[in-house]
């Protein structure tokens, strides 16, 4: 994804066989109209502890890059399907003219619906704005999206990584980020590592390394 202007992703989070996922599933997404390209990431971090989510964890993450034309299928049983349509402002970031590898994915919700904007300046203004500014070796790209359905998440940040040990990428991010903002007693740093504060709260967040990609012939 780390040169294309995807204008939206279908994801499928559940505890998928990769080698069935490539040969069927796969597939199966490549066949539905608008989408360009599928590809299949391995969690690197199962049911991780520091950040709880509020839904089931997953050993795969399936990723169709579509556009404006797709409509969300069924998710297989047992897998949870998010549509997510590319949110008006742009990605944040550096791209480091490398293949993505791996991936960070962030869901999150507001407290409350008219929580929505203040949470979504908030993200943008202020959390990816110095995330993306601190240079962070191995991140590249950092893009808002909408989830296009009801309920939980309401936006996802997809942070994209040319690295081939994501969750090490993640954990070694604040140790650049913080600096920035005076320490972890700053005012600064507080704006910018509570969530809550500014309106929200976490849905999902997790790691992932690349496992394979398939893209239409068409």
């Amino acid at each position: 994804m780390e040169d294309r202007l995807t204008a939206g992703v279908y994801m499928e989070l559940g505890n998928m066989d990769p080698g069935r996922y490539a040969e069927e599933r796969a597939g199966e997404l490549l066949r539905l109209r608008g989408v360009s390209r599928v590809s299949w990431w391995e969690n690197c971090s199962l049911d991780r502890t520091d950040l709880r989510a509020k839904v089931p964890d997953g050993t795969l993450l399936g990723v169709a890059e579509v556009d404006e034309e797709f409509v969300a299928p069924d998710a297989p049983p047992g897998v949870l399907g998010c549509n997510f349509a590319r949110h008006p402002r742009p990605s944040q970031g550096i791209l480091s003219g490398q293949p993505t590898t791996g991936l960070l994915v962030v869901w999150i919700s507001p407290k409350s619906l008219e929580l929505s904007q203040p949470l979504r300046d908030w993200a943008d203004f202020v959390h990816l704005r110095h995330i993306a500014a601190a240079g962070v070796p191995g991140f590249t790209q950092i893009t808002p999206f909408d989830h296009t359905g009801e309920g939980d998440p309401r936006y996802m940040h997809l942070y994209e990584l040319d690295t081939d040990d994501p969750e090490a990428t993640f954990a070694a991010m604040p140790s650049y980020v913080v600096p920035r903002l005076g320490g972890t007693g700053s005012e600064e740093y507080h704006r910018w590592a509570d969530l809550g504060a500014a309106g929200g709260y976490i849905v999902y967040v997790n790691t992932f390394r690349l496992l394979g990609a398939r893209q239409d012939q068409g």
